[in-house]
C-alpha cells in the first residue's frame, strides 16, 4: 500500500522541519497511521496545497500521479496532514476538491504530536 501525505504550503515551507512528525508517525505506525501496523505501507509522497486559498491540491496529486507512473506505482491512501487540519481556513474546500478526485480513501489526519501547552508543563 502506497500513502501520499497532503500538507500546508506554508507550514511546510516555513515552520516544519522537513515534516519530521508525520515522517516519524509514519515509521512508528502512530496516529492515523497506526492503521499500517502489520503491513507493507510505504510512504510516497509529501504534497502541499499549493498555498493559499489552497487552489491546487488535485493539480499537485496528478503532479505525483505522472511522476509515478513511469515506475509503476500509484497512491493507495491520500491523508490528509494534521497541519491542514489543524489550521487551515480553506480545510473544508480542500477536503471537497481532494475527495471528490482522489478516487482513493481521504484520511482525516497524519501525526499526533501536538504540544498541550506551549510554554510549561
Amino acid at each position: 500500500m502506497n500513502i501520499a501525505i497532503l500538507t500546508c504550503k506554508n507550514i511546510k515551507d516555513e515552520t516544519c522541519i522537513g515534516c519530521h512528525r508525520c515522517l516519524m508517525a509514519f515509521d512508528k505506525k502512530e496516529g492515523e497511521f497506526e492503521r499500517y501496523k502489520g503491513t507493507d505501507a510505504k510512504l510516497r509522497g509529501l504534497v502541499h496545497c499549493g498555498g493559499c486559498p489552497g487552489t491546487s491540491p488535485v493539480l499537485r496529486l496528478v503532479m505525483l500521479k505522472t511522476w509515478m507512473a513511469p515506475l509503476g506505482e500509484t497512491i493507495d491512501a491520500i491523508h490528509i496532514g494534521t497541519c491542514l487540519l489543524d489550521n487551515c481556513p480553506y480545510i473544508d474546500t480542500i477536503m471537497k476538491k481532494v475527495k471528490a478526485k482522489a478516487g482513493v480513501d481521504v484520511i482525516e489526519g497524519s501525526h499526533p504530536y501536538k504540544p498541550v501547552k506551549v510554554f510549561g508543563d
